[in-house]
């Protein structure tokens, strides 16, 4: 039990200093749903003196009013046949849109996505030969947290593809095209393999994985200490009646109940409060008694991809 305790704290307190130091590297902007603002406009404003005003940039512009020739853009706004309430809507999805490509890393976006198709090809690929071991799995498991959270940082992961898709279209009824881009990619991997891209790419669920495994014998079969299976029927409700409150929670009052406790905040620890604090250290103390308490009990994606594996080429099959 000492050397388990010692070890699990090491680990998180390795995580947690080492991705402070990284996420610093990979400072920007933080990422918010836009508030809004309350548009107004002159009689005789044209619609590019509406863009300098409102900093609305040419396919802003376009997707706003319907621009179909450079010349529309000299046209006047109070001419394009909107109501001042349809326009303040159709601004403000605008600028949310704007605000959340701006939030982004592009460099680091595409970069994770590339190394998440090159090692998960490399780690399917030692499975289907029969090479993954209880020593290589823990290997595996700590490249994986190293290099797509303590290097590449809480963002993007699985569960913000379906999670921040929910709340933003909640909240400002806006679709933001590039995470949809990223939920199909993770959706096709799953029905390809399983849910592969979680058992061997998501860097919480492999942090919950390896403390979980801290807690067993050296030929991983069992737990050193008492460690519990908690039937399916029980924790996919739980998981079920979670992914209700924040659809709807999303929907009625704009409001994001993951925001405050993600637990992918291990990996961006600088802004993480106490609720979050709390929240994920239960969460990694009960990985070392639970199998990845956070993908069974709440993970929106890890919802998803239950549906979407039922369709999946490849599968576990038990001799």
């Amino acid at each position: 039990m000492i050397r388990t305790i010692a070890l699990f704290l090491l680990v998180v307190i390795i995580v947690v200093l080492t991705s402070a130091v990284s996420a610093r590297l990979w400072s920007g902007k933080p990422e918010q749903i836009y508030e809004g603002i309350e548009v107004v406009i002159n009689d005789d404003m044209t619609i590019a003196e509406f863009g300098k005003e409102y900093d609305l940039g040419k396919k802003s512009l376009k997707k706003i009013f319907g621009l179909t020739s450079p010349g529309d853009i000299k046209k006047q706004v109070a001419n394009a046949g909107f109501s001042l309430q349809q326009l303040n809507k159709k601004v403000n999805q605008a600028k949310t849109i704007q605000a959340e490509h701006a939030t982004k890393n592009w460099f680091k976006i595409p970069l994770k996505g590339a190394l998440w198709i090159s090692f998960l090809a490399a780690v399917f690929t030692l499975l289907r030969k029969g090479k993954i071991t209880a020593r290589t799995r823990k290997v595996i498991y700590i490249a994986s947290i190293v290099i797509f959270g303590i290097i590449l940082g809480a963002d993007p992961s699985p569960m913000g593809t379906v999670k921040d898709a929910i709340v933003l279209y909640g909240a400002k009824g806006v679709i933001f095209p590039p995470r949809l881009i990223a939920f199909g990619i993770f959706l096709l991997m799953v029905i390809i393999a399983n849910k592969f891209i979680c058992s061997w790419g998501c860097q919480l669920g492999t942090l919950q994985d390896l403390i979980f495994r801290l807690n067993r014998n050296s030929a991983d079969k069992k737990g050193l200490t008492g460690q519990i299976k908690v039937f399916f029927v029980i924790s996919n409700s739980i998981r079920v009646l979670f992914f209700m409150a924040l659809t709807l929670v999303a929907f009625i009052w704009s409001t994001d109940i993951v925001e405050h406790i993600d637990p992918f905040k291990i990996f961006k620890p600088e802004v993480l409060g106490v609720a979050g604090g709390i929240f994920i250290g239960t969460i990694l103390i009960g990985s070392l008694f639970a199998y990845r308490p956070w993908c069974h009990f709440f993970c929106p994606f890890g919802l998803v991809g239950w549906l979407a594996e039922k369709i999946s080429f490849f599968k576990i099959k038990v001799d």
